[in-house]
């Protein structure tokens, strides 16, 4: 199981919990990588639409198909993990099932030394599954622009962590 996913119930369910909607080209293929790497079917499928509701992290994510208002360059979206060993687990199980575009180990990337992975969704989403080791004061200057903000997404194409540029940040 990538994230750990908990039954509903009175006394587990996180409040308050993020709500987060994505537009995406082709349910069927998101359905498929979320199953996957929420490691639980979605809790609703309708025509068009599918909900999952995770009590680990504490998320509802719902997608929405609709080729046309799909977007990518939001950023990144991201879950922390509490220790080493539960982030070299989900690692491991993200290998298993083909999973991991990008993994940087002891890197610092936005004032923070990091161990993590990436993997991207069927629309190119990526997300990041981290643990936070400390703060740091400096920026990898492998990630460092002047003029921009800083913030690390994986460069698929490039196979290398680039940073976001203009107004976008960690």
């Amino acid at each position: 199981m990538l994230l750990t996913h908990k039954s509903t119930t009175m006394n587990t369910t996180v409040f308050p919990r993020m709500h987060v909607s994505l537009y995406v080209s082709d349910l069927e293929k998101s359905i498929n990588f979320y199953s996957a790497f929420f490691a639980t079917a979605p809790a609703k499928v309708k025509p068009g639409y599918a909900k999952y509701v995770l009590e680990s992290p504490s998320l509802i994510i719902s997608f929405v198909e609709n080729q046309d208002r799909v977007r990518q360059n939001f950023g990144h979206l991201g879950f922390q993990v509490e220790t080493v060993e539960e982030l070299n687990i989900k690692l491991w199980e993200a290998r298993k099932k083909e999973l991991v575009s990008k993994e940087e180990i002891g890197t610092t990337c936005c004032y923070a030394k990091q161990d993590k992975f990436w993997v991207s969704d069927p629309d190119g989403v990526q997300w990041e599954v981290y643990y936070f080791h400390a703060d740091a004061e400096f920026n990898d200057p492998h990630y460092e622009m002047s003029g921009s903000s800083v913030c690390c997404t994986p460069n698929e194409n490039a196979g290398v962590t680039e940073p976001k540029t203009e107004n976008s940040c960690c």
